[in-house]
């Protein structure tokens, strides 16, 4: 029955979607209803299944809480005890919590059912699935937890599924080399998270989300601790730990944030993710794993409000700080991914590339810290979840019917081949583009224009140099979006138009996938194309995700704009932007790709840089593994040569003083007795030099 191993797992993630959906519209009515508590900040429940770990006063804090906060800020009183260890199993439903279970379920949904025709035939059918179910379990626990500590686990167990399913065919070197590879380069970031939490853990007093009250069972007297991002702190920012401890954990979140999201400098593990099965690059690149760091940051948007005004750096006379660097590895990884993804010619690595300049979008809003452009970045996960998962099902349908090659060099003119396929990937390609009225056109717009609105409200209250660093984000970001519209529409040319070619591994029998891979292509690019117009116009998707608590909080709340007009300049000019790179891919790529060749002899050397993504492998390469390979191979060297050898020694040595040992005992009775006597001479002659011895 190993063929049917995709439905228990299929069932059990769309039942959660259901259920996902009901639990977001209860926590909708209950967020807006009147009869609230007026001094709620936003609205949370959390329910506590059981406790994983209870250890009372296990630390006294070096100082009170708020002794590094900035001069002039209030300090709360210090702690009258020493913290506790409390570590409880308890899964939280806010606004933001129900909006990743959505989307996550549903999408992971459709690519279960697209997997189940996918990998049909294949010898690791019930592996795969099973990795699929603890794949999307992991990540709905990660964003229904309620505590730093589980967050943790479950950071840790979706890069262990990735590991496992970009590795799924470990026959391939390649593909072992690549689940390596993310598993390794997600260690560095996963480090910096685990620091924060240490941090956090020392300044706060505690690991959980929300405030926790226990009731000693012999006194009956009970305590409240409040959580770090509980009701009780978030409604006093001044409870919020400041200056450099505040500054360190932000930027050691923001390091596990770039591991898991793919940011630079740690983006390198996600192109080579492309080596496991289709399905599990749109899970990976669409719905799970990478999405976890932009939730973690909009999930800790108060504590990146409490480190604002300590620098991180300086660049030049101006101050950045931990939000500012969120923004800025965000935008600069939009503008450098987009830049390799021009000249790759593996489809689905054109689309990896272009997941981690996405990504680098949302960090620019989260990272941009107002409440609009906060909205934005998520609005931009969840639309970017149905056109990437559509584009990534769509390039393994192409895969699929070309005998697994996917170098857009070996197929052309596909468009009459797979009708579905190409009319799906071009509702995905117009939503990636940002081409009106299409889901991203909304919500990267979105994000651009809170980027310019922030730049020119500094201006207008006299920051210039912050002025100017977001007024170059923004035109940094509008940049990246026109390299969007034109890598986009080249993989489309090159893949869907101009003369038919089929490659050998093919065969004669390429045909459209069959209809368990097609109808999912169907469903998503209704979303892909829709889904961003009705958020955009409807404004419930704002409303409803800034009652999550750590958006409701003051200093970010203060900066929502109900309703605010459209900015309409951005929008033309990223429309514009849009219409140009789409006009440029036309031209370069449709007929006999002349005009692409000549530009890629006369931008040699620029295109070089393109294609070898920067030598950027290479960097890392000599830095990093040659040195380690080095130190491995002295250690090799050292432990068979010398500390081999020295234990072998102290080994060999008994032996030989058995050896010479053993060749005194020849079995003749003149040579005993000759040793005696020559025993006996030695003992007298020792007396007689040394009578009184």
């Amino acid at each position: 029955m190993k063929e049917l191993s995709h439905l228990p797992i299929a069932v059990a993630i769309g039942t959660s979607c259901v259920l996902s959906l009901f639990l977001l519209n209860e926590v909708n009515q209950k967020a807006t209803d009147p009869a609230r508590p007026a001094n709620a900040v936003g609205y949370e429940h959390t329910v506590t299944l059981w406790t994983w770990a209870d250890l009372p006063d296990v630390y006294q804090p070096p100082a009170p809480l708020g002794a590094n906060q900035p001069e002039g800020t209030a300090t709360p009183s210090p702690a009258a005890r020493d913290y506790s260890f409390d570590i409880g199993v308890t899964l939280r439903a806010d606004p933001l919590t129900c909006i990743m279970l959505s989307m996550v379920t549903f999408v992971s949904t459709l690519v279960t059912i697209y997997g189940a025709g996918y990998m049909h035939g294949d010898r690791g059918y019930w592996r795969f699935f099973a990795y699929i179910g603890l794949f999307v379990f992991s990540m709905t626990m990660l964003v229904s937890v309620s505590n730093f500590v589980l967050l943790y686990v479950f950071w840790e167990a979706v890069g262990a599924c990735s590991y496992l399913l970009v590795g799924f065919w470990y026959e391939k070197p390649s593909a072992a080399a690549a689940g390596k590879k993310a598993f390794l380069v997600n260690r560095v970031g996963d480090f910096g998270f685990a620091l924060a939490l240490f941090l956090i853990w020392s300044n706060y007093g505690t690991l959980n989300f929300h405030d926790t009250t226990i009731t000693n069972t012999v006194t009956q007297v009970s305590e409240t601790t409040m959580g770090v991002l509980g009701q009780m702190r978030l409604a006093d920012p001044a409870l919020f730990v400041g200056g450099g401890a505040a500054m360190a954990i932000c930027l050691l979140l923001t390091l596990g944030a770039c591991g898991k999201s793919a940011q630079f400098p740690l983006h390198v593990w996600l192109p080579d993710a492309m080596e496991g099965p289709t399905p599990v690059s749109a899970l990976i690149h669409a719905a799970t794993m990478v999405t976890a760091g932009v939730y973690m940051v909009t999930r800790c948007t108060p504590l990146f409000v409490a480190s604002a005004g300590v620098p991180a750096f300086h660049l030049g006379d101006y101050p950045v700080d931990a939000g500012d660097v969120v923004a800025i590895i965000g935008g600069f990884t939009a503008l450098f991914a987009g830049l390799i993804a021009m000249t790759q010619h593996d489809l689905k690595r054109v689309l990896a590339y272009s997941t981690i300049s996405q990504l680098g979008y949302m960090f620019l809003g989260v990272g941009t810290g107002t409440m609009a452009a906060i909205v934005a970045g998520m609005f931009h996960l969840i639309t970017h979840a149905f056109f990437k998962s559509l584009l990534f099902l769509g390039a393994g349908s192409v895969m699929h019917a070309m005998g697994g090659i996917i170098d857009m060099r070996k197929f052309s003119g596909l468009r009459h081949l797979m009708p579905v396929t190409c009319l799906t990937f071009l509702v995905g390609c117009l939503a990636l583009s940002g081409a009106p009225p299409f889901s991203g056109f909304f919500s990267k717009d979105d994000i651009l224009g809170a980027v310019h609105d922030k730049a020119h409200h500094a201006a207008e209250l006299g920051h210039t140099m912050r002025g100017n660093l977001y007024s170059s984000l923004y035109w940094v970001g509008m940049i990246a979006a026109i390299l969007t519209a034109f890598y986009t529409f080249r993989g489309f040319f090159l893949t869907f138009m101009g003369p038919e070619k089929i490659p050998a591994e093919a065969g004669h029998h390429a045909h459209e996938s069959p209809r368990m891979m097609t109808v999912p292509l169907m469903i998503l690019s209704v979303f892909a194309a829709f889904i961003g117009g009705v958020f955009f116009f409807w404004h419930g998707f704002a409303d409803f995700l800034r009652r999550t608590p750590s958006l409701a909080f003051k200093p970010v709340a203060d900066t929502f704009v109900a309703h605010a007009e459209p900015h309409w300049d951005v929008m033309l000019t990223s429309s514009f932007g849009a219409l140009l790179g789409i006009g440029i891919a036309a031209y370069l790529y449709l007929g006999k790709n002349t005009e692409a060749k000549f530009l890629a002899e006369r931008l040699g050397p620029l295109y070089r840089l393109s294609y070898n993504k920067f030598y950027i492998d290479e960097i890392y390469n000599a830095l990093f593994v040659l040195p380690t390979w080095l130190l491995a191979k002295l250690s090799y060297v050292l432990d068979q040569n010398v500390i081999d050898g020295l234990v072998n020694l102290v080994g060999w040595i008994p032996r030989f003083g058995g050896r010479l040992l053993r060749s005194l005992q020849t079995g003749m009775v003149q040579f005993y007795a000759l040793a005696m006597v020559l025993g006996l001479l030695v003992l007298i002659a020792a007396l007689v030099i040394r009578p009184g011895g």
